[in-house]
């Protein structure tokens, strides 16, 4: 979307010219013929009134009408164009310096909250400005969906598509009401993340510790942080614990973000309280997915850490963006073309 004009000044020069234009040509017409230069036809006072003429006369007028608002259409798309439109970003290499990454539990028992704490994920995105994002899905064993990028269009497609293909009531292969081709989207999207068995799923630790994996360039100083979103239900025997996968992030010198989602049951009390005393020894934040100050607490959070500050200017970058105004004037000149040649005939 267009956010500048570097020469806004010259929207408003030719709008000026053409007005001016406007003005001299009606100045220099041609007069009205006089009386005696009127070649007089007897017996054609009738012709006004027949429906035919009438009609002619209307689309006439009509056409004229479209001419001018055509005019004045193509006058604008152009002094846009004039005014050279384009993107201005300004980007930092300090922003550059942190890396996230989204850290999304998958199994059975979270498939019903999925989709909310994916569109909290989408929540977050319009707050970064060139941190490099990354999201990993797991349940028994991870898979990434895409590695550390700032490509945030891909981010957008990436979370929104997430968010469509796990929102699916699992409660309807019982009864088979659930759509096919939903269901082998989602069978495809999961694809990798079930590769222990049947026997194990949700294992927390694993899938934290793999999240916190997917840092590169370890030599360098950055700003690290994972957003883990679980319901701790764990069924099996994983690598890490949470505990050792939480001791395991914090020897990195990453900082750990938890949401926790899921449904009530007799053991869902004592699974929270084990998965926020690993966050919250470890100077990380805590939260439900259900939580209104979520978004808010962690943008603040990750805004506040420190990046690592490369003595480098802003850049500021400009992209030429004449695209919608050029086919404005295309169409306006089409139609322009039509209305004169209706004109003529």
């Amino acid at each position: 979307m267009v956010n500048h004009y570097m020469h806004g000044w010259a929207l408003w020069v030719v709008i000026g010219v053409v007005v001016a234009m406007g003005i001299l040509g009606w100045f220099a017409r041609k007069p009205k013929s006089e009386r005696r230069n009127v070649t007089w036809v007897a017996n054609a006072g009738y012709l006004p009134t027949l429906p035919s003429f009438r009609s002619r006369l209307s689309r006439y007028k009509l056409l004229l009408s479209v001419v001018a608002v055509v005019l004045l259409g193509t006058t604008v798309a152009a002094g846009f164009l004039v005014s050279r439109p384009v993107d201005r970003q300004v980007r930092s290499e300090e922003l550059a310096t942190r890396d996230i990454v989204l850290c999304l539990d998958v199994s059975g028992s979270m498939l019903e909250f999925d989709t909310e704490v994916v569109e909290r994920f989408l929540e977050l995105l319009p707050s970064f400005q060139g941190e490099r994002i990354a999201l990993s899905i797991w349940n028994s064993t991870s898979r990434t969906v895409f590695p550390l990028t700032d490509d945030y269009q891909l981010v957008e497609e990436e979370l929104r598509y997430a968010a469509e293909v796990l929102d699916f009531d699992v409660d309807s292969l019982s009864d088979w009401s659930f759509d096919p081709g939903h269901y082998d989207r989602l069978i495809d999207y999961l694809t990798g993340t079930t590769g222990m068995g049947d026997n194990e799923s949700s294992l927390v630790g694993d899938g934290l510790a793999t999240c916190g994996l997917m840092f590169d360039e370890q030599e360098t100083e950055r700003s690290r942080s994972i957003i883990l979103a679980t319901d701790n239900q764990l069924l099996g025997n994983p690598v890490y614990t949470l505990a050792e996968a939480g001791d395991l992030i914090a020897e990195r010198q990453i900082s750990l973000f938890g949401i926790y989602a899921g449904e009530s049951t007799a053991s869902s009390a004592a699974e929270e309280k084990e998965y926020r005393d690993v966050v919250q020894a470890h100077d990380g934040l805590f939260f439900e997915a259900s939580d209104p100050n979520l978004v808010s607490q962690v943008v603040d959070q990750i805004a506040a850490q420190q990046a690592v500050d490369l003595d480098a200017d802003s850049d500021v970058v400009i992209t030429d963006r004449p695209e919608r105004y050029f086919a404005w004037l295309v169409v306006a000149l089409a139609v322009y073309v039509l209305a004169v040649w209706r004109l003529r005939t």
